[in-house]
């Protein structure tokens, strides 16, 4: 990768210029041409290590929801290989899943549960009905869908620029992640429910024509807005009211030089307190202790275990962290998604995690296979 494509990786995946002449901003940036730019960014996007370029918008924003599935699918010998082969039932799942649009990702990993998806629906009766038509056509078994009760950190973006600051945390010794603007930790809420179903109302169909359009890839010339026929000053109202996250590039992690990927999974302590807080309040209310004791007491642990998983999220190498409700025979309530350039790397970030948190249970799941990594295309 030469240093123009380092240099326009550093700032495509979120600061692509909505403008009519995009390429020409960057030149002028850069202090180069604007063939030489569009060039560029055409060979990473023809390599594969841009994914698309477009709108990455928020689901419950527009009304949406998103929910990560756990399950299981036999595994064979014989998944994936070149020899010719009955269907397996791995590969037949990842037919089936490829034909579904409301499945975003979908990853084997190194588990039990080796199949792990995320389905973006209206509800959560539409979520289930997704579910269900793929355990009908497929093998798929025992499936969890999990909410994200926490959002610690999303919406990052990649440097392969080892000096590159994150705005919290300098990446020492990997590619750093560098987060946008809107990684705020959020909370599910009722009020947050509310404000989407409001944002809802107010989306007018030329709205919703232009977002549907934008989660697409723009097209391939000096002028990607005009041949859209999409209006720059409307995107960037999607971004001044956070309907989208970002616009830019979106990049396939193993061409961009993060070959190595796991989901992290721990148990933390702060969702566990809050039963042998209440076991607590109840023996001090009956002995009649004091009643500031044991909230002082419960809200000291939960500050100081928060305080670690907000470290842990602004770490160079955790692209999202989310708290999630745990399931039968997987105890985990803290995903962490890190990203390295070796195992070794990967190993070393995985123990600075687990020293951070104080030696948490744990459990990593690698990513043995990307069976699919779209962009969910609202108001089809």
């Amino acid at each position: 990768m030469n240093d123009l494509s380092q240099k326009l990786l550093a700032i495509i995946q979120d600061g692509f210029p909505l403008v009519e002449r995009p390429y020409k901003a960057f030149a002028e940036m850069l202090v180069v041409s604007e063939q030489e730019v569009f060039d560029e960014v055409e060979k990473m996007r023809a390599s594969g290590v841009i994914r698309r370029i477009g709108g990455v918008y928020d689901s419950k924003k527009l009304g949406f929801i998103s929910r990560l599935c756990a399950g299981k699918v036999p595994t064979s010998e014989c998944d994936f290989a070149a020899e010719p082969h009955a269907h397996t039932p791995m590969e037949n799942f990842a037919c089936i899943v490829n034909d579904e649009p409301a499945i975003t990702h979908n990853y084997i990993r190194s588990h039990e549960y080796n199949v792990w998806f995320t389905v973006i629906a209206e509800n959560e009766s539409a979520i289930q009905t997704v579910v269900d038509r793929v355990c009908a056509k497929t093998e798929l078994h025992d499936v969890h869908v999990l909410t994200a009760t926490k959002k610690f950190k999303i919406n990052t973006v990649m440097s392969l620029d080892e000096r590159r600051e994150t705005r919290d945390e300098r990446g020492e010794s990997a590619p750093a992640l560098r987060r946008s603007d809107n990684c705020a930790i959020r909370h599910s809420d009722n009020r947050r429910l509310e404000e989407s179903s409001n944002f809802l109302r107010t989306l007018s169909e030329a709205d919703r024509t232009r977002i549907h359009i934008a989660c697409d890839d723009i097209p391939h010339s000096l002028t990607p807005f005009k041949d859209w026929g999409v209006s720059c000053d409307e995107l960037r109202e999607d971004l001044a009211t956070k309907r989208m996250r970002r616009f830019g590039a979106i990049l396939r992690h193993q061409e961009a030089g993060f070959p190595c990927n796991a989901m992290v999974c721990f148990r933390s302590d702060e969702s566990r307190t809050t039963s042998d807080e209440c076991e607590l309040n109840e023996m001090l209310a009956e002995s009649r202790h004091s009643d500031n004791l044991a909230p002082r007491h419960s809200e000291d642990r939960r500050d100081e275990e928060s305080s670690k998983i907000k470290a842990l999220a602004k770490k160079h190498f955790v692209s999202h962290c989310y708290e999630r409700p745990t399931f039968e025979n997987f105890p985990y309530n803290l995903y962490a998604m890190m990203h390295a350039q070796t195992p070794e790397e990967l190993d070393g970030f995985i123990k600075e995690s687990v020293a951070l948190l104080d030696n948490p249970e744990y459990v990593v799941l690698h990513s043995l296979k990307e069976l699919k990594k779209t962009s969910f295309r609202f108001f089809a």
